[in-house]
């Protein structure tokens, strides 16, 4: 059985603000067969800094939309705060890439995260 990855808003961020091909850098660190997925609700936080934010941060929006598309990322429905929604699935033993500090806090290990910009750890 495959492991789910469940990306979150800041690591699909972090593709273009440390220019990280985070799906190849997830290659490198799972040993296991897994599935990546997207939280609806990260689509919409994804499409509201696209509208809301300039610069980098509406680029890098619009880059991890293109790429979730381009590279047919499950779309998974969630509900509520996606932050509590990601909690909720980690419990589960579902695995969550985040760089969100607060968030880590609160994810059932083991989860994944960036580590120096330019590589998927997972953390036990």
């Amino acid at each position: 059985m495959s492991k789910r990855i469940i990306l979150d808003t800041n690591a699909l961020m972090a593709i273009n603000e440390f220019k990280l091909d985070v799906f190849s850098a997830i290659e490198r660190g799972m040993n296991e067969p897994y599935e990546l997925v997207v939280l609806d609700g990260v689509l919409d936080e994804l499409h509201k800094i696209m509208v809301e934010q300039k610069g980098k941060y509406k680029l890098s929006a619009k880059l991890a939309l293109s790429i979730l598309d381009a590279k047919r990322i499950k779309i998974v429905e969630s509900e509520g705060n996606v932050d509590d929604f990601l909690v909720t699935l980690s419990e589960k033993g579902q695995l969550v890439l985040t760089q969100d500090v607060e968030l880590k806090k609160r994810l059932k290990k083991p989860y994944l995260t960036i580590r120096q910009k330019k590589k998927v750890i997972l953390v036990e």
